[in-house]
């Protein structure tokens, strides 16, 4: 049986994911491109619930090895899930021979990241990655729009 300073460890867990993942889809909203607030909400909420669901599983906390194992297996399976989504999202344009979309693929498989560093790191890396994640995200645009970078994502 969890304690209630457990529960709510964990619900602030899910809802840090949740956040990320919006302010993240709300940066991609604004660009117009075509993931958004929902769709990366649900990716780290996803990911953070099914980390936080292996290690629960039948008292696995009590057992550091089979934890381990269990926790492997689902980050392995997460990210290879997401890989597969954020591959769907990225297109190559024919005549111009350009690729498209990898910073939206990028953004899905950070966010899902995101999300099982809110499950599983402490407070301070998961604050330390949101920083870092939005300087990337907001500072280098603006970066590469002072330098005259021309942004080859165009969906």
């Amino acid at each position: 049986m969890l304690d209630a300073a457990h529960l709510f460890d964990e619900f602030l867990r899910l809802f840090a994911a949740v956040v990320i993942g919006m302010a993240l889809g709300l940066d991609r909203n604004l660009n117009g491109k075509p993931t958004g607030m929902r769709t990366l909400g649900l990716v780290s909420f996803a990911t953070a619930l099914v980390t936080l669901a292996g290690l629960e599983y039948a008292g696995m906390r009590a057992s550091p090895d089979a934890a381990s194992r269990v926790i492997h297996a689902v980050i392995q399976g997460a990210l290879v899930g997401i890989g597969f989504l954020g591959g769907g999202i990225i297109l190559r344009d024919p005549a111009s021979k350009e690729v498209l979309n990898l910073t939206t693929a990028a953004s899905v498989w950070t966010t899902a990241v995101m999300g099982i560093a809110c499950a599983l790191a402490p407070w301070p890396l998961i604050g330390v990655g949101v920083f870092v994640l939005f300087v990337l995200m907001v500072g280098c645009r603006r970066l590469e729009e002072r330098m005259g970078l021309k942004d080859k994502e165009q969906g």
